[in-house]
């Protein structure tokens, strides 16, 4: 038995809750693919609080705080400018607000490429202060030596390659990866040397999909493709794109439901009732939280 938090929505409050941890591990995650078969593909979506964790944690395998909340959460240009400490946040609240998927915490730019040593005293900072399972760092063959001394050392790690967006100013734009020959090879070539240094996973992004096929079938661990090919082991996606929370998303995104319009029609409601002076009063609506 475990003390885990929960957040009780009649009071806005996180009470500690003890509840046996029934969480999907890494190895478990690593162990869906079977001699380069996923009969099941893994579901992984991006949570940023305590909330969404809540909401989509029952449908997931895994969830993922990307460092994607810098253009999400915070309105930034790109993921560049996130800092650890963010990460922390959020992923503590991720973690506090689940308890079936596995999450796994972005490692913001600048925390891990100087050294494997400083990827690990920071990746260590991210498992000791958020719960998480696992981190999640960009790039190839160049980390690849990085990869192996966290696993090494008892950090799960999820690669990424292909369209990489803390490399946005090297690459020049959010462009599709793999076009030319040289650039596929490297693609399978960084997906093959993350396999061999430990990765239990590989998102692979914005490729074209006969790229994103090859490297799912040349490696041992799992993919999880996004913009890449339905043939990969799993697919992620950024929440708040998938439910339509932005008027515009990458081309290879799938609407499920279109939150804004719903969110700025119940705004525009509430403040017409209130201009009108007939927003209904306490003794209509106000229930007493408990507690």
């Amino acid at each position: 038995m475990s003390t885990t938090f929960q957040l009780d929505t009649a009071t806005s409050r996180a009470h500690p809750t003890p509840a046996p941890m029934k969480r999907l591990t890494i190895p478990a995650i690593r162990a869906r693919k079977d001699d380069g078969v996923t009969a099941e593909p893994i579901v992984m979506l991006t949570a940023y609080t305590a909330r969404q964790a809540q909401l989509l944690d029952a449908h997931c395998d895994l969830l993922l705080v990307g460092d994607s909340l810098g253009q999400v959460i915070y309105g930034l240009s790109s993921s560049v400018p996130v800092t650890l400490e963010m990460m922390i946040n959020h992923g503590a609240a991720v973690v506090r607000g689940s308890y079936h998927a596995a999450v796994v915490v972005d490692m913001p730019f600048g925390t891990y490429e100087q050294s494997p040593e400083q990827a690990f005293a920071n990746a260590a900072r991210l498992l000791k202060e958020t719960g998480c399972a696992a981190v999640k760092l960009e790039g190839g063959e160049a980390m690849a030596e990085t990869v192996a001394f966290l696993t090494q050392r008892g950090i799960p790690v999820m690669g990424h390659v292909g369209l990489t967006p803390q490399a946005v100013n090297v690459l020049g734009g959010y462009n599709a990866r793999g076009r030319s020959d040289a650039e596929a090879q490297k693609i399978v070539d960084d997906a093959k040397a993350l396999d061999a240094a430990g990765a239990f996973a590989v998102v692979i992004e914005g490729v074209v999909e006969p790229i994103a096929i090859a490297a799912t079938k040349a490696i041992a661990c799992p993919t999880i493709g996004i913009g890449g090919s339905a043939q990969c082991d799993g697919q992620v996606l950024v929440t708040e794109d998938m439910c339509g929370l932005f008027e515009r998303v990458p081309r290879f995104v799938k609407r499920y439901a279109n939150l804004a319009e719903e969110i700025e029609t119940a705004a525009a409601t509430y403040a017409g009732e209130v201009r009108a002076r007939s927003f209904p009063g306490p003794e209509q609506t106000y229930q007493p939280r408990k507690g």
